[in-house]
């Protein structure tokens, strides 16, 4: 597939008012000719990481909380994880770079080289040619993405922070009132 959106984010326009992906930036897990799948990044929960899933506690970053991955399989959780070496394994699935999935069936000792994890409950799903559609309805900027996004201190700004290093017209766009009301 050419136009892979795979590794990169996708960034909703101000115009998509779904509240379910209302001001979303979603790391893209995987986008072939069956589909694609990402997480939202910027939908923490007051879930601790530590109720749920006990012996990764210790190896998520702040806000240790469990994300709202996307409206998709909701009771299913997938880790997202940075590792500091080139291959960390059979646990270790990569994406881009150093950004990549991990088993959770597994210990975070049984994962060479691992960074950081943030974990996101369900996840954002589309059919064959869906997201196609939506690109092509201009619904999603897809943008770079960067290893500080994937585990961001500050979710809740992501969008905004996401928007503003882009250049010209789609970075004036990090000025967009919260409210558009406000305007």
């Amino acid at each position: 597939m050419d136009n892979s959106t795979r590794g990169r984010l996708l960034v909703a326009t101000p115009a998509l008012t779904d509240p379910n992906f209302e001001r979303a930036v979603i790391f893209m897990l995987e986008h072939n000719d069956e589909g694609a799948l990402g997480v939202v990044l910027n939908r923490p929960s007051e879930l601790p990481v530590a109720t749920t899933i006990e012996h990764w506690a210790g190896r998520t970053v702040p806000p240790s909380v469990i994300f709202l991955g996307g409206p998709v399989s909701p009771s299913s959780v997938i880790a997202i994880a940075s590792v500091h070496l080139d291959d960390a394994g059979e646990h270790w699935n990569p994406v881009v770079g150093r950004i990549g999935t991990v088993d959770l069936d597994v210990g975070p000792d049984d994962v060479p080289g691992l960074d950081e994890v943030r974990m996101y409950a369900g996840y954002a799903g589309w059919t064959s040619g869906q997201l196609e559609a939506e690109l092509f309805e201009e619904g999603w900027f897809v943008l770079e993405a960067e290893l500080p996004d994937i585990h961001t201190d500050d979710p809740y700004e992501l969008w905004w922070e996401v928007l503003s290093r882009q250049p010209g017209a789609l970075g004036r766009l990090a000025h967009y009132p919260r409210d558009p009301q406000d305007n």
